[in-house]
């Protein structure tokens, strides 16, 4: 069985470009004792990977050049000497970047695809989505009847989040980049919607948007930049903050100034919390729990933008720091 693979050429910094990846083809060996051979049938990509480009370990191991690269995917098993294993059986892996591969069954997990589509493993219910949950739950103890600024509210985490949110029965605001974007926001539930692009004072903008709700309880950080300064200057008193990412520092080549405003963590007595997913996985049984009900009544539905090939996946993932994707960020091979 042949696979096409993903490959980096070399660690860079600054803006990723097509030429800092190479496709190709292997012949996958058959499974061993205890292992299993998947076909892949969509892969994830996701800011996160941009900080292993760089070759410099964080909470994470960088990529290697020469060497496949990976993430989140989910496929169906075509081989298995693993008890527990059959052929047809779909599972969750981190070896992305590629349309098939031979591997230990120790390091997978099998997923139920007549509950859930098995893509929606990668997204809404998979590592976005815990994230986003993770973080309105345990970072910020969101309340019912408060107010949440979502940045970002048009990607993965955000779309979640606002989601979730709603359910939780919060109010939401949230900031996206142009028309489109904006107009899905509202479409998932979002009380007010600002679009980043279109103004030149985002503070005021937010500050006229949380007006009906009595001002900004919560702020959900996936992107830095303007948009911290904006929350830290809007947040009200005893706000509280869950950083998860901050996309708009990825490509940077060199580190950028700071928000100007820090004071205001003192003055308003602000808690600010960042966080690594991978930190809470023993949220996954309540996670799923809520998923399923709220997913049952109608109140969360699956997003995604999907690109078709392994030879786009590079695509993709560069999309992701252009605004290309509504949604969850996938590859359909």
């Amino acid at each position: 069985m042949k696979s096409r693979e993903i490959r980096l050429v070399r660690h860079f910094t600054g803006p990723v470009k097509p030429d800092y990846f190479e496709l190709a083809e292997v012949e996958l060996p058959e499974p061993g004792a205890g292992e299993v051979r998947v076909r892949n049938a969509f892969l994830s990509v996701d800011p996160y990977m941009r900080g292993r480009m760089i070759g410099v370990k964080t909470y994470v191991d960088p990529f290697q050049p020469g060497q496949p690269m990976d993430g989140g995917a989910v496929g169906q098993v075509v081989d298995s000497k693993a008890d527990g294993f059959a052929p047809g059986d779909w599972v969750m892996s981190m070896h992305g970047w590629r349309e098939g591969y031979t591997a230990p069954a120790a390091g997978l997990m099998k997923i139920d695809a007549s509950l859930l589509p098995a893509q929606a493993y990668l997204g809404i219910a998979g590592m976005p989505g815990l994230t986003a949950y993770a973080g309105l739950k345990r970072m910020i103890g969101l309340k019912e009847g408060e107010t949440l600024w979502m940045s970002a509210g048009a990607g993965a985490v955000g779309t979640a989040g606002i989601q979730f949110a709603k359910a939780m029965g919060a109010h939401v605001i949230a900031t996206a980049g142009g028309p489109d974007k904006t107009a899905f926001c509202r479409s998932i539930g979002a009380d007010a919607v600002v679009d980043y692009k279109a103004e030149s004072d985002l503070a005021g903008a937010l500050r006229a948007a949380a007006k009906p709700f009595g001002g900004i309880d919560a702020y959900y950080e996936n992107v830095g930049g303007d948009h911290l300064q904006a929350a830290l200057d809007v947040i009200k008193p005893f706000g509280r903050i869950a950083a998860c990412g901050m996309i708009a520092r990825y490509n940077d080549d060199t580190p950028a100034p700071g928000p100007s405003n820090l004071t205001q963590i003192v003055a308003k007595k602000l808690t600010i919390r960042g966080f690594i997913v991978t930190d809470h996985f023993d949220m996954q049984g309540e996670f799923i729990a809520d998923l399923s009900r709220w997913i049952g009544a109608g109140q969360v539905r699956l997003h995604d933008t999907v690109y078709e090939g392994i030879e786009r996946t590079p695509d993709a993932f560069m999309g992701l720091f252009t605004g290309a994707n509504t949604g969850k960020m996938l590859v359909k091979l």
